[in-house]
């Protein structure tokens, strides 16, 4: 059977569209990266359904189908802000706390709704090659890949697929582009453009170096503030987290587990996910078997 849709209402009651897969006692949040959408969990979230968890796989505020908000509102804050507002509404469901997996952005959403904006809520944090202080170098040019065609667009699927493999000349070009295809949505002047919202990548968040530098200091406080289980996901190759951020955030969290994952970029999922997988899945079977009695 395939995912089944759930919608959730986030922080400024904004329509938020999840799949669930799964069923279980112990839910999971997994929340994709910018500019990309709930479809990019499918193998990852399959596996740990399997596992026996219910996996609600999250398209984030102005992402995917989930509403493109008319405040503009979208610094990190507020994606936190969802989060906390998804979780007590899945945790509402299940009468259980849910644990999150974040890739990303959605890793910073993660870190602050557990560290700053409502401790406690979740079980334990998955963070995917994301940590308080990354390189801005890799951030620039992951935004710069994003601004190229935000406007123009493509003319059809296999023109976005060609800009991908420039952008990553290291990862097999899929054969099949219906994956690709559910990350681009068709306008009425017949070009296709990204499927999330265009004033995501225009806010102030993203252009101010300041409001940039105390969204980093807040980022860090939140890291230090984490006291449940948390598994650190590195893409051994990633041009956001080096070794050095690492060491930083086993500082801040010492009690963090750490994968570092081989032939892997940022988009972890995306260039290794079986192994991806298994990393998060002995993490959660590590998870229940601290929490059963002796």
């Amino acid at each position: 059977m395939g995912p089944k849709r759930v919608d959730f209402q986030g922080a400024e009651q904004n329509t938020l569209v999840a799949d669930r897969y799964g069923t279980g006692e112990q839910p999971v949040i997994m929340l994709h990266g910018g500019g990309q959408t709930r479809h990019s969990w499918v193998g990852a979230a399959r596996r740990i359904a399997d596992l026996g968890h219910p996996v609600y796989a999250l398209d984030q505020r102005g992402h995917g189908e989930s509403a493109w908000v008319g405040s503009g509102h979208y610094a990190f804050d507020d994606f936190a802000g969802d989060l906390v507002a998804v979780t007590r509404q899945v945790g509402a469901l299940h009468r259980r706390k849910p644990v999150v997996v974040g890739a990303s952005l959605g890793g910073f959403a993660g870190m602050l709704a557990e560290g700053q904006q409502n401790p406690g809520g979740l079980s334990a944090l998955v963070l995917v090659d994301i940590t308080p202080r990354i390189d801005m170098g890799g951030v620039s040019k992951i935004l710069g890949f994003m601004g190229e065609r935000v406007d123009e667009g493509f003319a059809d699927v296999e023109e976005a697929a060609e800009a991908i493999a420039r952008y990553l000349p290291n990862r097999a070009r899929p054969k099949d582009l219906s994956g690709l295809s559910k990350n681009l949505r068709l306008h009425e002047d017949g070009r296709y453009r990204w499927h999330w919202d265009p004033a995501f990548l225009k806010s102030k968040h993203h252009q101010d170096p300041a409001r940039a530098e105390a969204a980093q200091v807040a980022m860090l406080e939140a890291a230090g503030n984490l006291s449940l289980p948390v598994l650190l996901v590195r893409g051994q190759n990633s041009e956001l987290v080096s070794m050095d951020h690492v060491r930083e955030f086993q500082d801040l969290v010492p009690h963090a587990f750490f994968a570092d994952i081989r032939n892997a970029g940022h988009m972890v999922a995306g260039d290794r996910n079986d192994v991806f997988a298994g990393a998060v899945e002995d993490f959660l079977i590590k998870l229940k078997s601290d929490a059963e009695p002796a």
